[in-house]
């Protein structure tokens, strides 16, 4: 509730001097008579004219308050608010090969420092859908695009090296499978974001041909190189008496192709980057953060209904009551 005309309290005031001086000038001017002794008056019960005398006044000041107050006008307020998002659909594909286990990431490795650095992405995304893909030496898509972050960041947790699929590292595959996912979309941005820590060395369709198949699709793909080239050690479990794994390490060369993922990325109008510590892939993708933004255009409408009338119909009642009373119940006969 609001008061559209606020300065109508100002007659409050007014009101209010006017009921006093009513009442003192009143007092002042009352008949009285002389007695030598009042106690038999004051045994005398006063009668309901006597206790409704002042009502019709009251009755009457009541309903120039609710005059005044329907001058304020006072009014409820209906306010619509109107969203236009557009949104991005974004798919993320990672690269779950065993070189993401290299140990050169925290917390843990690669493929654990992707997987959290992803998590918290997607928890500051509020209106585009994200899908994931995952590939080694062949890809499959673990969850297609979806609003259901919940969902999404449950199947990530649970993502893992596996032996279910060929080992290597298929880029062209995966590149084409987030493409399958994406070309549909009637976003109007579509996105892909394409970890990797590896050359590539598997699969049947060939990464520049996946390449072509994003331009024509006008899919904009930004790239990540994941680690540091060089010699690696890659971890491994042996089984010991009674059950226990005990780690062990193997050597493994690990080299990121940067001139490919570099030219996924730019003629595709996206960015290629290289992250070789965590800090450094979180960087990566606050800067996609702030590259990919969501379009929200807000509009607001508020309606108004005026409530005056309500007011002024309680003031005619009381004056109509007041009126009533003095005339039927406080009449006076000569």
């Amino acid at each position: 509730m609001r008061w559209h005309s606020t300065w109508a309290f100002s007659f409050l005031l007014i009101l209010l001097i006017v009921a006093l001086l009513y009442f003192f000038q009143r007092k002042s001017k009352t008949a009285s008579l002389v007695f030598s002794n009042i106690d038999n008056l004051k045994k005398v019960a006063k009668g309901v004219r006597a206790h409704l005398s002042k009502l019709p006044l009251i009755l009457r000041l009541l309903s120039l308050l609710f005059v005044v107050l329907a001058l304020a006008r006072p009014q409820e307020s209906d306010t619509k608010v109107n969203k236009n998002v557009e949104g991005i659909d974004i798919v993320i594909a990672l690269d779950v090969s065993d070189s993401m286990l290299i140990e050169d990431m925290k917390p843990s490795n690669r493929l654990e420092s992707s997987k959290e650095t992803i998590r918290q992405f997607i928890d500051g995304r509020t209106s585009d859908k994200i899908g994931l893909v995952v590939f080694s030496g062949e890809s499959y898509t673990r969850v297609p695009l979806t609003l259901d972050y919940s969902l999404l960041k449950k199947s990530l947790a649970q993502v893992q090296t596996t032996r279910n699929i060929k080992m290597g590292t298929a880029i062209g595959v995966a590149l084409a499978n987030s493409v399958a996912r994406i070309k549909d979309s009637t976003a109007k941005s579509r996105v892909i974001i394409f970890l990797t820590d590896g050359e590539n060395n598997s699969g049947t369709i060939d990464p520049i041909t996946a390449l072509d198949i994003a331009k024509g699709y006008s899919v904009k793909i930004y790239s990540i190189g994941m680690g540091v080239d060089g010699q690696a050690q890659l971890p491994y479990y042996i089984n010991a008496p009674g059950g226990r794994k005990i780690k062990r390490y193997r050597p493994m060369h690990s080299k990121v192709n940067e001139e490919l993922l570099t030219k996924l990325a730019e003629e595709t109008g996206g960015k290629f980057y290289r992250a070789t510590t965590t800090k450094g892939l979180e960087s990566v993708f606050e800067d996609i953060n702030s590259l990919e933004k969501t379009k929200i255009e807000t509009s607001s409408f508020t309606r108004y209904t005026e409530h005056y009338s309500k007011f002024l119909w309680i003031a005619f009642l009381l004056y109509l009551v007041s009126i009533i009373i003095e005339t039927f119940m406080l009449r006076r006969f000569p």
